[in-house]
């Protein structure tokens, strides 16, 4: 299924998404503003987290976009108003910044989210809600493919708070009766992905140097392996996730259709790219303190409840991501 074919049911409905200016935050805007959906858009724009106006170039004047801080509860009881669903996709990524700075991961990753849901219960108690969780929040797998029934145990401060944030997300739904529903997101990768650092992901820093015929440093031995998901196919599940009832209350891990060893997938970003380098160097202290090691995720539970599964082969998605930037690419690093 495209993300078209999954929007398609959002014709005429109001759709509010946090984060909107950002990576996966503007690519379902997109989607639903071609299927017909009344989107608005609430970002800060801090420059660390992602958002980007670029990112909305050419659906503009089709989207409303509110410039907020996701931690201002006046403010979103306002712009909850009406709403039919909410992607509630704000928060910090980065897994080093939050053991840097984890008072701000805290309030970002958890005191935004208890805003986001106070504002929904005093304000739009009928919204539905899909929450952006990570499978950082499993933290070293204990079992390969790692399901939703692994024990939850974080290796960093940006997993403590990630899992506090959807479990705020099933209490009020469980308390409150709202409609709740989480995504464990595993290696997000495609076009409007942050590729200026290695915030938001390794992967984008990677493509970026790859594209600007650098170096890519592989951390470790580089036989650690990973899934990936394009995200075309994680918008297509945020898009069902909330037009199902069967998805309420509950958390589903998102997968990629195959793994791949860092090491593996170095070297085809760079044929692919047709220039770069590769190098294997030994893990930075602070990096490998919070490794995960090998990860890479079962995805059966949202298979079997909402048909969903990877369409983009991971070939398919670096080749498509590599020609966005190499169009694109001025307007998301830095010469």
């Amino acid at each position: 299924m495209t993300p078209a074919e999954a929007a398609a049911p959002y014709a005429g409905k109001r759709v509010l998404i946090t984060g909107g200016l950002g990576f996966i935050g503007s690519n379902l805007a997109r989607a639903l503003v071609e299927a017909g959906a009344e989107v608005t858009l609430v970002d800060s724009l801090i420059p660390e987290y992602g958002g980007l106006r670029e990112n909305i170039a050419g659906i503009e004047d089709a989207v409303q976009v509110n410039i907020s801080d996701v931690r201002d509860e006046h403010s979103l009881r306002y712009l909850v108003r009406g709403q039919d669903v909410l992607f509630n996709l704000a928060g910090q990524t980065s897994h080093l910044d939050s053991m840097r700075d984890p008072y701000t991961d805290l309030e970002i990753n958890c005191r935004s989210q208890i805003s986001i849901l106070e504002a929904c219960r005093h304000g739009n108690g009928n919204a539905r809600i899909v929450f952006a969780s990570t499978r950082q929040i499993y933290g070293r797998p204990q079992y390969l493919p790692v399901d939703e029934l692994h024990p939850i145990v974080p290796v960093d401060v940006n997993g403590i708070n990630k899992t506090a944030g959807e479990w705020y997300h099933r209490l009020y739904g469980d308390v409150y009766g709202l409609w709740t529903c989480s995504l464990r997101l595993t290696n997000t990768y495609g076009p409007r992905m942050r590729v200026r650092d290695a915030r938001q992901t390794f992967l984008g820093v990677w493509l970026k140097n790859a594209l600007q015929q650098r170096e890519i440093e592989v951390w470790g031995d580089g036989r650690q392996r990973r899934d990936f998901t394009f995200v075309d196919d994680a918008v297509v599940a945020f898009l069902l996730a909330a037009e199902h009832d069967a998805t309420r209350g509950e958390a589903f891990n998102l997968g990629g259709d195959e793994s791949v060893t860092l090491g593996e997938l170095a070297e085809l970003v760079v044929e692919l790219a047709g220039s770069g380098s590769v190098r294997t160097i030994p893990f930075p202290a602070d990096r490998k303190a919070i490794d995960i090691g090998d990860f890479y995720a079962a995805d059966e539970k949202i298979r079997r409840a909402l048909g969903w599964r990877p369409q983009v082969a991971l070939r398919e998605g670096l080749e498509r991501t590599l020609a966005y930037y190499r169009e694109h690419g001025r307007s998301y690093w830095d010469d």
